[in-house]
């Protein structure tokens, strides 16, 4: 049996390695993506969920926001790239989300997920999620 302990998985939150993760979970944006004429005709809500491990210096506990990597920051650097102009497809704009939060160093991994809630009539919401490990 080949199984890995926690503490060697990169996705592991580790107090003694010093990862946290700091997430936001479906934050609502309008958006114009999508292939299709509606979708580059009218703006439809996207749900974003952000899931970046943080690598910060062990046993130092954060004493203010500069310290950290901020959530809102991470929500603000996505509804940016989210509405700037008009996006084909929602794998590009995932690509670009993680490409510009992963240019905060400490940022060691990311996963960024995105929905869209009404493209299919009988699912609750449709998407991508892709996942990027430094190194």
């Amino acid at each position: 049996m080949n199984q890995q302990s926690p503490d060697s998985r990169p996705d592991f939150a580790s107090a003694a390695r010093g990862l946290r993760h700091v997430f936001v979970n479906r934050l609502a944006v309008e958006a114009s993506i999508g292939i299709h004429q509606h979708e580059k005709q009218a703006k439809q809500e996207i749900w974003l969920t952000i899931d970046a491990g943080v690598l910060e210096d062990a046993g130092d506990t954060p004493a203010n926001i500069a310290d950290v990597v901020c959530y809102e920051d991470i929500c603000k650097t996505a509804t940016a790239l989210a509405t700037d102009g008009h996006i084909d497809l929602v794998e590009t704009l995932a690509e670009n989300i993680a490409d510009a939060l992963m240019q905060d160093t400490r940022i060691v991994q990311i996963r960024v997920q995105i929905e869209k809630p009404q493209a299919i009539a009988k699912a609750a919401s449709v998407g991508i999620a892709i996942s990027r490990l430094r190194g």
